[in-house]
């Protein structure tokens, strides 16, 4: 009798820590995703700080380049374009993010464009307004890829996590699924050409 005891008391020991165990793994991943999604929204801030910076960036541009229309249009239907783009965290494929990257990328191609038109306007360059609204657009910039790194971060140890046995079984049971990462874009793969 002393015998079943222990082996049944053995048993239930193993049954016990395996659940605490499980709860406990479970509630790991589940705050490691938050995580992700957490820093997910903090990329998303600071795409939306830039989104706010461009009407004023325009605005003052405007009133100095009025012949510089098409450019001025090409950032306002960029910036359309980039703010209507939302993708959730919870569902973040790398379809979805490529969307998403390549409408900020045409973003900041057509800021790009409207920051080189200034060269042409001197009065503009020393204009007190832009000059701040330009030093805010190159710290946002900072904050995007300093935001999307740790974006890459926190999703790589998610991953990690997820992929790792004996987590991985719990993982799947419940499914907790692989996070994307950003990526270079194609265009900057390939060294610029420099011709003197």
């Amino acid at each position: 009798m002393k015998k079943n005891t222990i082996i049944l008391i053995s048993i239930l020991s193993i049954v016990v820590i395996s659940i605490l165990w499980s709860i406990g793994s479970y509630n790991g991943l589940v705050s490691t995703q938050e995580e992700v999604n957490g820093q997910w929204a903090n990329v998303q801030n600071q795409y939306q700080r830039r989104a706010d910076l461009i009407p004023n960036l325009v605005a003052t541009v405007k009133g100095y380049a009025t012949h510089e229309s098409s450019t001025l249009q090409g950032v306002i239907a960029a910036r359309a374009k980039a703010t209507q783009i939302t993708v959730d965290p919870e569902n973040l494929t790398p379809e979805k993010l490529q969307q998403y990257q390549a409408a900020q990328g045409q973003l900041s191609s057509a800021l790009g464009k409207l920051l080189m038109i200034t060269e042409n306007y001197p009065d503009l360059k020393a204009n007190q307004n832009f000059i701040e609204l330009q030093a805010q657009l190159e710290g946002t910039e900072n904050r995007i890829a300093v935001e999307r790194n740790r974006f890459n971060e926190v999703s790589k140890e998610y991953n990690l996590s997820i992929r790792r046995f004996p987590k991985n079984i719990i993982a799947n049971l419940f499914g907790f699924e692989k996070k994307v990462y950003f990526e270079a874009e194609k265009s900057s793969q390939a060294a610029p050409k420099v011709q003197f």
